[in-house]
């Protein structure tokens, strides 16, 4: 069985790791190669590293921070924000990505995906959907569901978010990052509805994302959600879970999980007494 992976997210603007609510209300929440070197050490399967104001702001991720964030840890990376071109994937991988993620530039310009697949390989072209429930007005002219948007979450597309995970899916995406604009940075759970729908219908891994509250939202996610990965942001920066705990606890349970090594489990075994 494929390992469950635990996955701190980087939300980055102006050079800083911030978080908010809904997208909206950013706070400060660190130094993002400090943050990186942090999860990094303490058992977390990967990273990934958003440039949230770059597509809205219209300029490149910054490039020589994803270097030094890169340079500074020892596992997988994902790189996103302000991606448009095949030339920009490249710079990214070269400044040290593993993989990058496409959000705005994939709606834009769909075959981006395609042509980074096929230069790349679809291991290393995720596709970060952003999805909102319809409100009730909208599920009455079209049927409940989800859309996707972009720009930060500031543009409804009008695409369906499970119809988009399945097309992009068909033109060579690897991965999908799906975030629940609804829950992120509530801290009242993933949107299970929303990642199981999406799980279900593509044969790539889904990284869950946006509402994780406890261990039990996180454990939820990763079964009855059916996501291969659950994306961390606030509990991790703001001290009130670690990884070593998470994992600790979710290993407990069962769930399959790359173990943590010696040091580290007896670490997490202290963090949950």
């Amino acid at each position: 069985m494929v390992a469950k992976r635990i996955i701190p997210c980087l939300d980055v603007a102006d050079g800083r790791v911030v978080k908010g609510v809904n997208f909206v209300g950013l706070r400060d929440a660190g130094d993002p190669v400090e943050l990186a070197c942090r999860y990094s050490a303490s058992g977390a399967d990967e990273l990934v590293f958003l440039d949230i104001a770059a597509s809205h702001q219209g300029r490149t991720t910054l490039v020589d921070l994803v270097r030094r964030t890169a340079e500074a840890v020892t596992i997988p990376f994902t790189v996103g924000g302000g991606i448009a071109s095949v030339e920009g994937i490249t710079e990214l991988l070269r400044a040290g990505a593993d993989k990058v993620s496409l959000n705005s530039s994939a709606v834009r310009d769909p075959d981006l995906v395609a042509r980074g697949a096929e230069r790349f390989g679809s291991q290393c072209i995720v596709v970060a959907i952003d999805a909102r429930r319809r409100t009730t007005g909208e599920a009455e002219a079209r049927g409940d569901g989800w859309d996707v948007y972009v720009k930060g979450g500031r543009e409804n597309t009008g695409l369906d978010a499970v119809d988009w995970a399945r097309r992009v899916v068909g033109l060579g995406a690897g991965e999908i990052l799906l975030t629940s604009m609804d829950g992120d940075g509530t801290q009242a759970g993933y949107d299970l509805a929303l990642t199981r729908a999406v799980a279900e219908a593509v044969e790539v891994p889904v990284i869950a994302s946006g509402g994780a509250g406890c261990i039990d939202h996180i454990a939820e996610a990763l079964t009855e959600g059916r996501a291969s990965a659950a994306l961390l942001a606030s509990l991790l920066h703001d001290g009130v879970l670690t990884v070593e705990a998470i994992k600790t606890d979710l290993l407990a349970r069962g769930l399959p999980l790359r173990p943590l090594e010696p040091a580290l489990a007896a670490a997490g075994h202290v963090g949950m007494s």
